[in-house]
């Protein structure tokens, strides 16, 4: 775990990004969303026979593109925003930003990826391909909502600008097979939470969450199917070990981020730990049907350990505030470094739950 732009700085910063206009990109933190690349001959190499008929099952409900007509918007977003307070614009556009942002780059990628298979490996570019057409719709619906608050990111300067970390195919699966599958549970998590509380909806972009998290579902469903194709990703020690690996960098990214960004949560009427805990448990569940081992998340001392990270980041950043100089700074953070370090560490240690061995159990 690592420190995250300090409070001060932050608001700065988003004061001055709430000038019209075109919004610059935030610094690049462990915390903020990743733009990846991988060995693409690997994955043109791929065998996928072995689950070749539930993938092309999925191409099919690609190919009927069921979102077609639903990123379309209508006269609820003809109007004026200024009724907003300035505490919940800035969250909100925030929240905006970084959800283009994670969107915008799984377009890239599954584009870059359909390209790149169209010869070798016909099946999966289509699927790619047809994932990055839903990608571009995501991020364009989110890109515009930003214009309501006279916003945009520049997505072509972003393209170039970016850091690209480069991942092995496998750890691709397990990264993008998580992302889309908690961008589901925390999509129809907040809109059935308005369904029921309407009062809250403060702004209509959420009332297309409901179609729009199939999108991730379908996209998850597919990442699935792939990793079934190709035994060593979920089979073995070694798998194991990373699915371990990836479920908590995942989850303690989405919890370490959203207890910074807890306002935007209340706006909705939300509590950002209660909200977090269920998408986690939730993802958890979802990712025992292809994971071989998944986290026991109901461990207390699981979000125990991830709040106490969370303080920690809290500290780091008051630290940041001071003026001090940089190399005392960095021994004063010395200390909460090595203790989200060691929180880390726990929690990957902790005993794990074998999701095989419960495969086919009624519940």
């Amino acid at each position: 775990m690592v420190n995250t732009a300090n409070e001060q700085g932050q608001q700065q910063q988003d004061q001055e990004q709430l000038r019209p206009g075109i919004k610059a990109p935030k610094k690049e933190t462990l915390l903020t969303p990743r733009f990846y690349t991988t060995d693409f001959d690997a994955v043109a190499k791929m065998d996928i026979s072995p689950n070749e008929d539930e993938l092309r099952a999925i191409l099919e409900e690609f190919r009927a593109d069921y979102n077609k007509k639903h990123f379309i918007r209508d006269e609820s977003f003809n109007q004026s925003w200024e009724n907003l307070d300035e505490g919940t614009r800035r969250r909100f556009v925030e929240f905006l930003e970084r959800s283009c942002t994670a969107e915008f780059s799984g377009f890239l990628l599954y584009k870059e990826l359909g390209r790149r298979l169209k010869n070798s490996n016909p099946l999966l570019a289509e699927c790619f391909t047809l994932m990055s057409r839903d990608e571009a719709r995501h991020s364009g619906f989110l890109n515009k909502a930003m214009s309501d608050f006279n916003l945009a990111l520049d997505l072509g300067f972003l393209t170039k600008s970016r850091k690209y970390t480069f991942f092995k195919p496998k750890f691709v699966f397990y990264a993008t097979y998580l992302s889309e599958k908690i961008g589901y549970w925390r999509y129809i998590t907040i809109y059935r939470h308005l369904e029921e509380h309407p009062e809250h909806e403060f702004y209509p972009l959420f009332r297309f969450f409901k179609n729009w998290c199939q999108d991730e579902n379908r996209h998850g469903d597919f990442f699935d199917a792939v990793m079934q194709s190709q035994p060593y990703t979920v089979n073995g020690l070694v798998a194991r070990l990373w699915c371990r690996f990836f479920l908590l960098a995942v989850f303690a990214t989405m919890y370490l981020n959203d207890i910074q960004r807890s306002g935007f949560y209340e706006a909705l009427g939300l509590d950002a730990r209660e909200y977090d805990q269920y998408v986690i448990k939730k993802t958890n569940e979802t990712a025992a049907r292809v994971f071989p081992t998944i986290l026991d998340v109901d461990n207390p001392n699981f979000f125990n350990r991830l709040e106490i990270c969370g303080k920690n980041n809290e500290n780091l950043n008051a630290i940041d505030n001071t003026n001090a100089p940089r190399a005392i700074k960095f021994v004063r953070k010395l200390p909460y470094y090595i203790s989200n370090g060691w929180q880390f560490l726990n929690l990957y240690l902790q005993k794990a739950i074998d999701a095989k061995a419960q495969r086919g159990v009624v519940r």
